[in-house]
């Protein structure tokens, strides 16, 4: 009984991530497909009206350009965010690699240690951590006022450890929002446990650590 029931768990979590997946994907393609064709048609037309302008308006449709140009780009990645290509095409340690690189800017660094043999994971367990690692560190990115992160992935005796380690302001009491709580249902989709607190005992800096068990095949 309780064999059965583990297995219609497993089942069922399994669809509930493909269905996650499946419109995440649908999303992006309606970004990259309709919303960026209609912004590229648009700078297009922008650039003809601005070439026959007087110079005034010429600056004035110039300036309108830069900024439609911005919002494609920023469109563009947030359909790459939303289907990472890299991680079907390359594997979960160069999506990571990628994903640690993006997130590296003029303000803060992310440096990353990843286990090299992550075979044989699972597509939804790869998937899991690739998320995980993506919304923890858009956290950081985002509200952790940080200089520097690191991303560490890693094999233990138990099963797989992923650790988003970062040294900005930390907690401060602050309520779990949508992208914690996110991480967490996807943590039990594959029966992982997920914990978030201080990286260190004063208090400094955010720790997510997502603890994979090992399948009974890795055992």
């Amino acid at each position: 009984m309780l064999d059965r029931l583990e297995r219609e768990r497993a089942t069922s979590a399994a669809r509930a991530l493909s269905a996650q997946e499946a419109e995440r994907q649908r999303i992006a393609a309606e970004l990259h497909d309709e919303i960026g064709q209609t912004l590229t048609a648009v700078l297009l037309e922008l650039k003809r009206v601005a070439d026959h302008a007087p110079p005034p308006a010429r600056d004035e449709l110039h300036e309108v350009q830069e900024t439609i140009r911005t919002s494609l780009d920023e469109i563009r990645r947030i359909a790459r965010r939303l289907r990472p290509g890299v991680l079907e095409e390359l594997g979960l340690v160069s999506a990571l690699k990628a994903l640690a690189a993006e997130f590296s800017t003029a303000g803060l660094t992310v440096r990353h240690a990843l286990d090299g043999d992550l075979t044989g994971l699972g597509r939804d367990v790869e998937l899991v951590l690739y998320r995980v690692a993506q919304e923890g560190l858009t956290n950081v990115a985002r509200h952790a006022r940080a200089r520097a992160a690191d991303l560490r992935l890693s094999w233990t005796p138990d099963g797989v450890d992923l650790r988003i380690r970062d040294d900005g302001t930390g907690l401060r009491g602050a309520a779990e929002g949508a992208g914690i709580q996110g991480m967490r249902e996807r943590a039990l989709l594959i029966g992982a446990e997920l914990s978030v607190g201080p990286a260190d005992g004063t208090g400094t800096g955010t720790e997510v650590h997502l603890r994979v068990p090992a399948s009974d095949e890795d055992r």
